[in-house]
């Protein structure tokens, strides 16, 4: 019995709440993003402009830095004997004929007969094998050095790419231990076996050394350059967002300050700075590059709204979607203004009305149902 009157009152507290409110709030999302300056500060929003660019097909491999094998050399003595002079040791830098150590030999003499070992070549001495006192053979490595003014950089390029790949062919090289810098060279030769674990091809990349920065082992990301292309209107590829089948950048409002609108793009290839774009930008645009995956978890409503947006930046009311509002819209405006007026003056006397029916037919049902109740004690 206490669930009727509940229910009823329900409907008509929904019912008085849309006549009072006329019609339900929109929520319809909107393609602009509208921030405030500490919006931005916090995102750090970085923008650049799209433009026609020389665009280039490059196929992308890792790799490492290496000595080159021709560079190397050892340290060894021709005679037997015990080394008396040490002067250089490992991570020194020597140059050819410099004097590295003196062994005394076992020949007799007062002193012995001594020899000096010599470097062959300038560069690094990498390893070294000797200590004071120490006997020394012919055969024995004594000192490794290295010129390193030269390295290797070898890329694993996969084979399904090899074949596009030629001797000469342009790669821009990036060392991560050394920073973005980027080091362009051109293939030198393939190495002289296939990795058919991995699938790759070497490809041998010469690069100058001379600051020693170059580590044998440094990681190494190459992007080999296949083809060349002009005048390809192109972005960066931190600007690019959304999955794979709906793809979308987010440009800059040429009027709204802090407004950004989310364009969905349609690409083209891909290298390993920018993505051709085939549709949906152009030239003169300025799309967000750094801050463009932040600004795809901005909540939409959050910030000010594009009317809001319009209304401060031009001074006078706009619609809801931006756009400008029509004479003839303005007068319905009034109209429906004073409709509602009017509708207000009345409103709570029919309110009151169907609230009073309400209470009645409740009032009804409750003494129905009591009059039935009482009923059989009465007979």
């Amino acid at each position: 019995m206490k669930a009727l009157p509940t229910l009823l009152s329900s409907i008509c507290l929904s019912s008085l709440s849309l006549t009072l409110t006329g019609q339900p709030i929109s929520n319809a999302p909107t393609s602009h993003l509208i921030l405030d300056d500490a919006a931005v500060k916090n995102l750090r929003i970085e923008l650049v402009d799209v433009e026609e660019r020389p665009f280039e097909t490059t196929v992308f491999a890792i790799g490492r830095i290496q000595e080159i094998p021709a560079h190397r050399s050892v340290v060894s003595s021709r005679i037997a004997g015990r080394i008396t002079k040490i002067n250089a040791f490992e991570g020194d830098e020597v140059t050819d004929g410099q004097v590295l150590a003196t062994v005394e030999s076992r020949l007799l003499g007062d002193p012995p007969p001594s020899i000096e070992l010599t470097a062959s070549q300038s560069g690094l001495v990498i390893s070294s094998h000797i200590r004071l006192g120490q006997p020394v053979e012919p055969e024995l490595e004594l000192l490794d050095i290295s010129d390193r003014s030269k390295m290797w950089a070898v890329a694993k390029i996969p084979e399904q790419e090899a074949a596009q790949v030629k001797v000469g062919t342009s790669a821009h090289i990036r060392i991560p231990a050394l920073g973005s810098e980027e080091i362009d060279a051109k293939l030198l030769r393939f190495g002289v076996d296939a990795d058919r674990q991995a699938g790759t091809v070497e490809g041998i990349f010469e690069l100058d050394n001379s600051e020693g920065r170059m580590l044998p082992g440094m990681r190494a990301e190459f992007a080999v350059v296949l083809s060349n292309r002009s005048d390809v209107l192109s972005v960066p590829r931190e600007s690019i967002q959304g999955d794979p089948t709906n793809r979308v950048v987010f440009v800059e409002d040429f009027e709204l300050p802090n407004a950004f609108v989310r364009s969905p793009v349609v690409l083209g290839e891909q290298n390993d700075d920018y993505v051709e774009v085939l549709n949906g930008l152009f030239p003169g645009d300025r799309v967000v590059t750094r801050g463009s995956y932040s600004l795809g978890f901005v909540i939409k409503g959050s910030g000010m709204s594009l009317k809001e947006a319009l209304d401060a930046a031009h001074g006078h009311e706009h619609n809801e979607d931006g756009s400008e509002i029509t004479p003839e819209q303005k007068a319905a405006e009034k109209a429906k203004a004073k409709q509602a007026e009017e509708a207000t003056e009345t409103e709570p006397s029919k309110v009151l009305q169907i609230y009073a029916a309400v209470v009645t037919l409740l009032f009804a049902i409750a003494a129905q149902l009591l009059w039935r109740k009482l009923k059989p004690i009465e007979d």
